[in-house]
């Protein structure tokens, strides 16, 4: 009996991202592409940042952390999309289902805190120079990034025990390309319109109290900027337009998922791919582009190389 109360259902199947067979064909290279670059993109900073001395400082140090947290979260849902755009038959266990939710609650959680942080170094930075180095120190630098992970955990946590004992007795088709709870829920045999919107606060509390901080933060940095427009404004700017540019990327599909009264299937396939395969590639990608610092440690890289095989 407790069996049946925990789950009828063994496996979910997804919908995927379309009907059409021969689209998601076409989708499976550039879709397998975007992964490999994604993984090799945000694992090449964190090496960078790891090896390279000129990068040990608690900007590099948290931008690293971003780095493989966006690794990890592209990790959870893409390798199965990819597999899955050459099936017929797309399943998923109910075991795999609630690992899916576990883990993308938890990387995408704690990558909002870690934004956060990310938010606050500027803002020490920029507003309070003379204080930096006392104020973001190395073990505040490793509390703030734990403080993320826990944080990430316990939201994970919280949003998983709410629909772990949910009776599961079909229908099983999830219309999407990985288990998200706004859709899985829709699937329990009960009603569930207070508990989803219960879990839908929960996780648009925390995206939308993360958002605010990090506006609040940049809003502070930038009225820093316009009253101290000389040298090394153009530098900090840009390092903030970078920062900023990556929080609306990431916030802003998680924020419109969680909290926008009408939904919309195509729109939230979009936005999930957007947000679990296209932005953790950008990230390490606008970084790198904009980043001085981050450009020379890779030329300092190439001319080592360089000069170790001229030397062989």
């Amino acid at each position: 009996m407790e069996e049946a109360n925990q789950s009828v259902v063994s496996e979910f199947i997804f919908q995927g991202l379309c009907d059409s067979q021969e689209l998601q064909v076409i989708l499976l290279l550039p879709v397998s592409i975007l992964y490999l670059m994604t993984v090799l993109g945000n694992l090449f900073v964190v090496l960078l940042t790891i090896t390279d001395h000129n990068l040990h400082s608690p900007m590099y140090f948290l931008l690293a952390n971003l780095s493989f947290v966006d690794s990890c979260l592209s990790s959870v849902t893409t390798p199965k999309l990819i597999t899955d755009l050459l099936k017929d038959d797309k399943t998923i266990s109910f075991g795999g289902c609630m690992a899916q939710i576990l883990c993308v609650h938890f990387f995408g959680g704690g990558e909002m805190v870690l934004l956060v942080t990310m938010a606050y170094d500027r803002y020490v930075a920029i507003c309070k120079p003379l204080h930096y180095s006392s104020i973001m120190d190395r073990q505040k630098c490793i509390w703030l990034v734990l403080t993320s992970w826990i944080i990430g955990f316990v939201h994970a946590m919280s949003q998983l025990a709410m629909i772990l004992e949910l009776p599961f007795c079909g229908p099983r088709v999830v219309d999407s390309f990985f288990c998200d709870i706004p859709l899985v829920i829709k699937l329990a045999c009960m009603d569930t319109d207070t508990l989803r919107i219960v879990i839908n606060a929960d996780s648009g509390l925390l995206a939308t109290t993360c958002f605010i901080l990090v506006l609040v933060s940049y809003t502070y940095i930038l009225f820093t900027i316009h009253l101290n427009a000389k040298e090394g404004a153009s530098k900090a700017l840009s390092t903030c337009t970078s920062h900023i540019t990556v929080v609306v990327l990431f916030f802003g599909p998680c924020i419109f998922i969680y909290l926008w009264p009408v939904s919309i299937t195509w729109v939230n396939k979009f936005l999930a791919v957007f947000y679990t395969v296209i932005t953790p590639l950008m990230n390490p990608a606008i970084y790198t582009l904009r980043n001085k610092e981050i450009k020379n440690a890779i030329k300092r890289l190439t001319n080592q190389h360089v000069n170790s095989r001229d030397n062989c």
